[in-house]
């Protein structure tokens, strides 16, 4: 078993007791309409509100089927290098445009680039792919209506969203310029590493990462299915350059390891970071917990310049 007590400090578990006090960890065992209402709450909780001179906008992408709501920050000293296409986490069940308000709000401000958050559809209503459908068409909406590059930046869910959108798109005429993976989800090899070390990990689980599986496939087997599993790919080539940034007390932390190991061998441009003592879901923490500020700086930071076009790791 792993001993948390002595990788965790002091700030991170009063951020995961915060947590679990609006948010308990058998949720998963509610409703979906419960697990939504208690994961609602808990966002409006630990929301921060906006930085000064950043302007939010919420609109839609029209798509003939349907259309997708998105919300568009702008900042009033704008940095045109690049925009951010923002995809929030959840668990493909849980989240939307309030859930990371004040995250996209706060990268605006930070980097300056114009951000657009994505409200995709959520299972079980909408099964996969509709979800990795709704943002590849955000993907292609913004890389038509924007004249600078896209970088795809997203957490847990959203993570495996945007990685899928970049193996989805190589060899488009557009393709992303970046993108930056936190703590994502990209169903790596559940028999080793984090998924065996952290299986029973503060915040996020081995038996809840299998629950928000089943609940997006209906319970379908996909295995191979690179939409839904971006580690299933046998091709890492020509990926845009990725930043990954990982939590160590998260069964999902090896994710980020192989992805970026599979990258490099295929002669890519990867980094991986990997989060000492942190937990899945801190960046709720980032104005409260010393490590996580640290790891928001860093998550900034690799936005800024990838948006530029630059690579210095």
């Amino acid at each position: 078993m792993t001993d948390y007590k002595t990788l965790i400090d002091a700030g991170t578990w009063a951020f995961i007791e915060k947590t679990n006090s609006y948010y308990p960890p058998d949720t998963i065992d509610y409703t979906i309409a419960e697990q939504r209402a208690i994961y609602d709450r808990m966002c409006r909780e630990f929301f921060a509100g906006y930085p000064q001179g950043v302007t939010a906008e919420t609109t839609t992408i029209a798509l003939p089927a349907h259309d997708i709501p998105i919300r568009v920050y702008r900042n009033a000293s704008p940095n045109n290098a690049a925009m951010v296409l923002y995809v929030h986490g959840g668990g493909f069940i849980l989240g939307g445009l309030d859930s990371h308000d004040d995250v996209c709000a706060e990268l605006c401000a930070r980097t300056g680039y114009e951000v657009v958050s994505v409200d995709y559809r959520l299972a079980p209503e909408h099964l996969h792919p509709a979800a990795f459908d709704d943002v590849l068409s955000a993907f292609e909406w913004a890389a038509a209506a924007y004249k600078c590059p896209v970088l795809l930046c997203g957490d847990s869910a959203g993570g495996n969203l945007c990685a899928a959108v970049s193996h989805a798109t190589r060899g488009h005429a557009k393709t992303p310029v970046g993108q930056v993976l936190i703590y994502a989800g990209l169903f790596g090899d559940r028999s080793k590493g984090s998924y065996v070390t952290h299986a029973e990990a503060p915040m996020l689980t081995v038996r809840d990462i299998e629950f928000y599986k089943h609940i997006r496939t209906g319970g379908v087997d996909r295995t191979g299915d690179i939409t839904l599993s971006p580690l299933a790919d046998a091709d890492f080539a020509n990926l845009p350059p990725t930043v990954l940034v990982t939590a160590e007390c998260d069964p999902l932390s090896s994710d980020g390891e192989a992805y970026r190991d599979r990258i490099l061998a295929a002669a890519g441009r990867a980094h991986w970071f990997e989060e000492p003592g942190l937990v899945h879901g801190y960046l709720r923490a980032r104005h409260t917990v010393g490590r996580a500020r640290v790891s928001f700086t860093r998550i900034v930071e690799a936005v800024s310049v990838l948006g530029r076009g630059d690579w210095t790791w």
